[in-house]
C-alpha cells in the first residue's frame, strides 16, 4: 500500500514541474517576442537616410555671441512629432528637415537619444531670461530730488516698529554746504520725531542706523505668559518684566517695585499673590510663575489684575499702574485678544506685552 501512496505522489509531483516549467518557458518567448516587435516598430519611423553630416552652426549656438559663455541649448523633438506645424524662431535657428537625423553639438553630451532619430526644433539663448540689471545709485528717473535707501520691521512680541536707515543718494542741492539729515515721524503724531546724525558737506550721504518707535505708555509696560491646563483646571501666570515704571519722587518712597496678581470672579477678589521687589531700575525682571484653580465653566466670569506696585517706608506701597486680562465681560483690545488667545492654544505659554494705566 505505501508503495502505490509514494508512486502517486512522485507521479503529482512530476507533473507539476513540467507544467511549471512550460508556463516559464512560455513567458521568456513571448517577454522576447513583445520587445522584437517594439524596438522594430520604433526604428521604422525613421526613414532610412544616406551617410549625411549637418553642420551646425556655432553662431546660432552662442559660441561667438556677445554673452560669452553662454551656449544655447537646442531643443530636440521625437519622431512621432514629426509633420506638426512648428514655426520657426529667430536669432539664427532653424528647423531640421524630416530626412536630415539630428547631431549633437559638440558641448553636449552623447546619449542612445541622439542616435534614434530625434529631431531640432530650435534652441534657447539663456541671455533672453536674465533680469535687467539696475543701478540703483546711478540710474535716476528725470525730475527726481534724490533717492534713500530704508527698511521698516514690526516686532510683534515686544511691540516695535524698527525703521533701518541707510542710505540716501542724488540729493539736488545747489551748493557744497551741504549737510543733510533725516527727521522720522510716526503718523498721525507730527510732533514727535526720530532725527538722525547730520553727514557734512556730500549728496550721498551714508547712514547706517536705526530708530525704534515703541508704542507709548505714559505709566510704563509690563510683560507676562497666560496659560490654561484644562485637565488639571489650573490658570498659570509667569510674571515676566516691566519697563518704563514711572517711580514717585516724594519724600520717604523707595525706588523698588513689584507686582501684585489678583485672581479675581464676579469683580470679587478669590486670590492674591505677589513677586519680590526689584530695587534701583525701572525696567525691572521678575520671571515669576504663579497658579491658581479654576475650572473651565468658571472662566468666562474670572479675571486677573496684575498691578505695579512701588515700596514706601513701613508698610505703605503706592500704585504705579496696572492690567486687567479677562473675557469680553470685563476687558477689550488686546488684554480680550491676550486671554482668548490663551483659550485657543491649551497648556501653551502666551506671552504679550500690555500698558500699564491708572484707572482701570
Amino acid at each position: 500500500m505505501s508503495e502505490i501512496v509514494a508512486a502517486v505522489t512522485g507521479g503529482v509531483i512530476g507533473v507539476v514541474a513540467m507544467l511549471l516549467l512550460i508556463g516559464i518557458g512560455a513567458y521568456i518567448l513571448r517577454k522576447r517576442f513583445c520587445f522584437s516587435r517594439q524596438y522594430e516598430e520604433f526604428f521604422d519611423q525613421v526613414p532610412p537616410t544616406q551617410n549625411k553630416v549637418i553642420a551646425v552652426d556655432k553662431d546660432s549656438l552662442g559660441a561667438n555671441s556677445k554673452d560669452a559663455g553662454m551656449k544655447h541649448v537646442p531643443f530636440i523633438v521625437p519622431p512621432k512629432f514629426r509633420g506638426r506645424d512648428w514655426i520657426g524662431l529667430g536669432n539664427g535657428e532653424r528647423i531640421q528637415d524630416d530626412s536630415e537625423p539630428y547631431i549633437a553639438p559638440d558641448f553636449l553630451p552623447r546619449s542612445s537619444f541622439c542616435s534614434l532619430g530625434a529631431y531640432v526644433v530650435g534652441s534657447i539663448n539663456p541671455a533672453l531670461y536674465k533680469f535687467p540689471e539696475v543701478n540703483e545709485e546711478t540710474d535716476f528717473p528725470e525730475g527726481n530730488i534724490g533717492r534713500i535707501w530704508f527698511a521698516v520691521e514690526y516686532e510683534l512680541e515686544t511691540e516695535r516698529l524698527v525703521v533701518s536707515l541707510m542710505k540716501v543718494r542724488n540729493l539736488q542741492f545747489g551748493s557744497d554746504s551741504c549737510n543733510p539729515f533725516l527727521k522720522i515721524h510716526l503718523l498721525p503724531d507730527e510732533r514727535r520725531h526720530l532725527q538722525s546724525k547730520t553727514k557734512r558737506k556730500t549728496v550721498n550721504p551714508q547712514f547706517d542706523e536705526t530708530f525704534v518707535f515703541q508704542p507709548p505708555s505714559e505709566y510704563g509696560n509690563i510683560q507676562f505668559s497666560l496659560s490654561y491646563n484644562d485637565y488639571l483646571g489650573r490658570l498659570t501666570v509667569v510674571v515676566l518684566r516691566a519697563k518704563g515704571i514711572q517711580f514717585l519722587e516724594e519724600h520717604g518712597v523707595i525706588s523698588s517695585a513689584f507686582v501684585k496678581v489678583s485672581f479675581m470672579n464676579h469683580n470679587k477678589l478669590i486670590k492674591c499673590k505677589k513677586t519680590a521687589s526689584i530695587c534701583g531700575t525701572s525696567n525691572p525682571v521678575y520671571n515669576e510663575t504663579f497658579s491658581f484653580k479654576v475650572e473651565h465653566t468658571g472662566l468666562d466670569t474670572a479675571s486677573l489684575s496684575l498691578a505695579v506696585f512701588q515700596n514706601a517706608q513701613g508698610d505703605k506701597s503706592y500704585l504705579l499702574g496696572r492690567v486687567v486680562v479677562g473675557p469680553y465681560m470685563y476687558t477689550r483690545g488686546r488684554e480680550l485678544e491676550h486671554w482668548n488667545e490663551m483659550l485657543n492654544r491649551p497648556k501653551d505659554l502666551v506671552k504679550r506685552w500690555h500698558s500699564l494705566c491708572i484707572n482701570t
